[in-house]
């Protein structure tokens, strides 16, 4: 079971042709669950800035409640906890304290099958004061979830001792994860499947618990397009529609399953720069010559630490075929950062529209006292099965990287 999810606009520079197709697709899908038009649209969750993930239920084999991490899934040692001992015994310090909790207090859920969320709060709640509004707050990870404390929602949060948020349900009869030998020699995973229709019938919200589905509902219409902004975000799927055929298979030529060095490799680490810089892509051309001096330094860095001649003349070789590679392929090179562009861009007209709607108050911790007020971290769409972030990187992917975490 894959657990990280893809960026939308990487898809072309993990899957190819393939990759760019699927990123066309569900912004079309999207436009359509955006539009209110109808036609065939996807299912789309809030991501949740929640932490650490529990997964919790019961066990098949025994039809034992546990819970844990992601780990309950591991091939060896799987870490599943049914008692509190078993948490001690797997866990220490501040995780072993909330799977405490965990286990605790999501015990009396009446959880159907398997369910994975994230974990929002425990003891962990404050009472603050944030531009001159009180406040029952709560921060797992990098946003702080604040309520009026007054208000239903506020009343729930106070008395509960535990909040999560289910996103994904697992079904099956073996709660590990098997490596199956096939008779040619190659190996496959096998283990419970993963869907994310987590709904309120999976799970019995009790006096001591604040549980929420993740599921995306736009229930005032506030995230509905205007046909102005319908016709522009139309537009942008088109132009990266076009870019994408004309980069052709240039696509898929570059896929090397993420070796290192390699071209898809570098252009995943090249525009990641642009968002720990919280800067947005320039010009194409800027990309592509900012790409080639990306591709010098990388294999600098490796001919470098090589001590031997030979090692060093092998990587000189090989940073001049890949240059070769994009000076001789330049044209779809550009077709291919032109579409990469058009569906980031996109995509943050989804996700600028879609984050209006938010039952809590958002807010970022900058120190000493100040609070940056923000909105939900993005959204993860659910078509055919698969799983893509569509994530405002350029805010809360800067956030994870200079924010202090708690614990």
């Amino acid at each position: 079971m894959k657990a990280h999810l893809d960026h939308l606009e990487e898809l072309i520079l993990l899957e190819g042709v393939e990759g760019g197709k699927r990123a066309i697709k569900i912004l079309k899908e999207m436009g359509n669950l955006l539009s209110g038009n109808g036609g065939p649209s996807p299912l789309v969750t809030t991501k949740w800035d929640g932490a650490p993930a529990i997964v919790c239920g019961t066990d098949p084999a025994d039809g034992q409640f546990f819970v844990g991490t992601k780990s309950v899934f591991a091939v060896t040692a799987p870490k599943i906890c049914k008692t509190q001992s078993d948490i001690q015994s797997m866990y220490d310090g501040v995780l072993a304290n909330k799977l405490s909790d965990a286990l605790t207090f999501l015990k009396n859920a009446k959880i159907k099958g398997v369910l994975q969320g994230d974990l929002m709060f425990t003891s962990d709640k404050v009472n603050k004061t944030i531009k001159g509004k009180s406040y029952i707050t709560f921060r797992p990870n990098t946003i702080t979830y604040a309520a009026d404390p007054k208000s239903k929602l506020g009343q729930d949060i106070t008395r509960a001792k535990l909040g999560i948020v289910f996103h994904t349900k697992y079904t099956g009869q073996k709660l590990i994860n098997q490596i199956i030998h096939q008779p040619d020699g190659s190996t496959r995973e096998v283990g419970m499947k993963k869907s994310y229709n987590v709904n309120k019938g999976d799970y019995t919200e009790t006096s001591q618990t604040w549980i929420q589905t993740a599921e995306y509902k736009d229930v005032s219409g506030a995230a509905t397009f205007s046909k102005q902004e319908l016709n522009k975000y139309n537009q942008a799927i088109k132009r990266a529609e076009g870019s994408l055929a004309k980069a052709g298979s240039i696509l898929n030529q570059i896929q090397s399953g993420k070796k290192t060095l390699q071209i898809d490799t570098e252009l995943l680490k090249f525009f990641n720069q642009y968002v720990k810089k919280g800067s947005s892509i320039p010009f194409v051309a800027v990309v592509y010559t900012d790409f080639m001096k990306h591709m010098g330094q990388e294999y600098d860095k490796v001919i470098s630490k090589n001590k031997t001649l030979k090692a060093q003349a092998d990587k000189a070789v090989k940073f001049k075929d890949a240059i070769n590679f994009i000076e001789k392929n330049k044209r779809q090179f550009l077709d291919m950062f032109h579409s990469y562009k058009d569906i980031q861009l996109a995509k943050m007209m989804l996700v600028n529209k879609m984050k209006n709607i938010s039952s809590l108050k958002l807010f970022v911790d900058m120190g000493n006292g100040d609070y940056k007020a923000t909105t939900p971290e993005g959204f993860v769409c659910i078509s055919e099965g698969q799983a893509v972030k569509l994530v405002d990187r350029l805010e809360f992917s800067k956030l994870n990287f200079t924010v202090p975490k708690q614990w």
